[in-house]
């Protein structure tokens, strides 16, 4: 989730109301780490304390921004690096008790990845926003069993990565834990003992990216269904914006729900 402390358009007490209604006990908060100073850092760590009770926990985290525009969450974790690097990000994460996700990675990052000397704690099979709502990329799922096999603690992790009102917000984790004990450790602990699924209506995702190849095969179709759609609507934007008309943003944000 990203709040209005970075590029989001909810503010964390509407996050929490959102949420709270729609029956989640978490909040995983990433906001971009490159947008908060020191002060916007301590005002954005206590307001997700303030606002948490035993309904619910705003657990704070940041993404991070490294070369070539490699997005690493760090959930759990607010403390600043200084380095682009990813490994040395991953690292930070570790060292501050945190889980390591590479977000929405890019085809063209996997072999990259694959190098890497530190591998996260988990990668992202399904990131709602940048695959779309229909499904996740199969490779995805095939690119992280084949790190498993290198590193067997690695997961599968599912995120809405939520910016706008009218998005697609119903990917959810549903984590194993005592929920009348909701807190920072268990849930960190959770997502890095893999103890956690992918849910989506009724389609379950497991964090050890096994999943069957008729259901990562009804997964390619689906997104290439979503991606043709969404390129018919980049090419119409093209034109309208080469004829200097702007759509109304009321319409802009009816169409993300599309994707």
């Amino acid at each position: 989730m990203h709040s209005t402390y970075s590029d989001g358009e909810f503010t964390l007490s509407e996050l929490r109301d959102i949420f709270l209604r729609a029956g989640c006990r978490v909040i995983g908060v990433t906001d971009h780490a490159e947008s908060l100073d020191a002060g916007a850092t301590r005002r954005y760590v206590d307001e997700c304390a303030a606002l948490s009770d035993e309904r619910i926990l705003l657990l704070p985290g940041f993404e991070y921004e490294c070369h070539e525009r490699m997005h690493i969450l760090g959930y759990g974790v607010t403390e600043p690096v200084d380095s682009c690097d990813p490994g040395t990000v991953i690292r930070h994460i570790a060292g501050h008790g945190g889980v390591s996700v590479i977000a929405h990675p890019r085809d063209a990052f996997f072999d990259w990845i694959a190098g890497f000397d530190t591998l996260p704690d988990g990668i992202e099979a399904w990131n709602s926003k940048y695959d779309g709502r229909r499904a996740p990329r199969p490779h995805t799922f095939e690119f992280i069993a084949g790190l498993r096999e290198r590193e067997p603690r690695l997961r599968a992790f599912y995120g809405i990565d939520l910016h706008w009102r009218k998005q697609f917000r119903e990917l959810h984790t549903l984590i194993d834990a005592d929920i009348d004990a909701i807190s920072r450790d268990v849930v960190i602990e959770s997502l890095r003992a893999g103890r956690f699924t992918g849910v989506v209506g009724s389609v379950r995702l497991p964090s050890d990216a096994a999943v069957s190849g008729a259901q990562l095969r009804r997964f390619g179709a689906a997104n290439r269904r979503g991606r043709r759609l969404k390129a018919a609507f980049g090419r119409a934007k093209r034109i309208t914006d080469s004829l200097g008309i702007r759509p109304p943003a009321a319409l802009k944000a009816q169409l993300r729900r599309l994707f």
